[in-house]
């Protein structure tokens, strides 16, 4: 996974899903679309990342197969721009999914919708998150004058003890003062049940002094305390420039032409690259390869391909 706020992201109003939904696709591009369609939102989504997880190809038909996919219009990069209140600026990249294929037209409308929009809730390496406050506490009944003071359930606790296991019973001044004790693990999130399970468990055949072998207890057995969350105000963010960037080198708008969801370069890679890439050899996979690979065949169209002469020709 991405951190927090990064990562794959629904585009939105996706059709539902059909068997047709990549058909439009050659097969490799169309499996590793579907396998990217059934990731997590907030999945990490670089082609290095996508080709370590995907069970047949390596990084560079991941690489090529995105960025087909890209251009027939299931995948966006866009570099948002973030202004925060306290007139921090950083640029962030979001990656838009859509399982619904789009024209570039709707992609342009989409990015021109996502300006100025605010992203407070969106958790960025410098902004704080939205802590809810804690509750106000409840203001207690006062007690009616009338009616003695109930025993305390730290109180109680320790005289049912007793009950429990005869070895550890209190007397009336030994809970009194061990109260505050058993009131502090109450305090911390433990239960009556857990004081006396600490206060009975593995006990010797005799116990010569009850009430300082449940101090003692009490004391070194105490549960840990909680930590304080400190609560931080969210600083308001909003996006005040949005720009295309290409999905295989990062190249955006302001230094690049992005064609697509692509810059030129890796335009052409993906246009000229015809092949489809055979699985990953079996050694670098958990299970058998699918399939069998003529590597001296493929060897060969890789070499025309980069205009050199066959093997063997002078």
């Amino acid at each position: 996974m991405a951190k927090t706020g990064y990562g794959k992201r629904s585009a939105g109003d996706e059709d539902p899903h059909a068997d047709s939904d990549f058909a439009h696709l050659s097969p490799r591009d169309r499996e590793i679309a579907v396998f990217i369609d059934h990731l997590e939102e907030g999945h990490a989504m670089g082609y290095k990342v996508i080709a370590a997880e995907h069970p047949r190809y390596g990084q560079q038909a991941s690489r090529v197969s995105m960025g087909r996919i890209t251009l027939a219009g299931h995948l966006r990069w866009i570099k948002e721009h973030i202004t925060v209140e306290d007139n921090s600026m950083r640029w962030v990249t979001r990656t838009y999914w859509s399982r619904t294929r789009r024209s570039a037209e709707w992609w342009a409308e989409f990015a021109r919708q996502r300006d100025g929009r605010d992203v407070t809730e969106d958790y960025q390496p410098g902004l704080a998150r939205t802590e809810s406050p804690e509750p106000e506490p409840e203001p207690q009944a006062a007690a009616e004058p009338d009616k003695p003071d109930e025993p305390s359930a730290a109180y109680r606790t320790l005289v049912e003890l007793r009950t429990a296991d005869s070895r550890m019973s209190l007397t009336e001044q030994e809970c009194r003062d061990l109260e505050s004790k058993a009131a502090e693990w109450l305090s911390l999130g433990a239960t009556p049940q857990d004081i006396t399970k600490a206060l009975t468990d593995g006990l010797p055949p005799a116990v010569i002094n009850p009430g300082g072998f449940a101090r003692k207890r009490l004391e070194t057995k105490m549960p840990p305390k909680k930590a304080k969350v400190r609560q931080k105000a969210a600083r308001r963010a909003r996006v005040t420039r949005v720009i295309m960037a290409c999905g295989l080198c990062d190249a955006d708008e302001r230094t690049t032409e992005i064609i697509n969801g692509l810059c030129r370069e890796c335009l052409a890679e993906c246009e000229l690259d015809g092949s489809e890439y055979a699985p990953i050899p079996e050694t670098f996979l958990s299970g058998p390869a699918p399939d069998v690979v003529d590597v001296t065949h493929w060897a060969a169209e890789v070499r025309a391909a980069g205009g050199l002469r066959p093997r063997g020709a002078r």
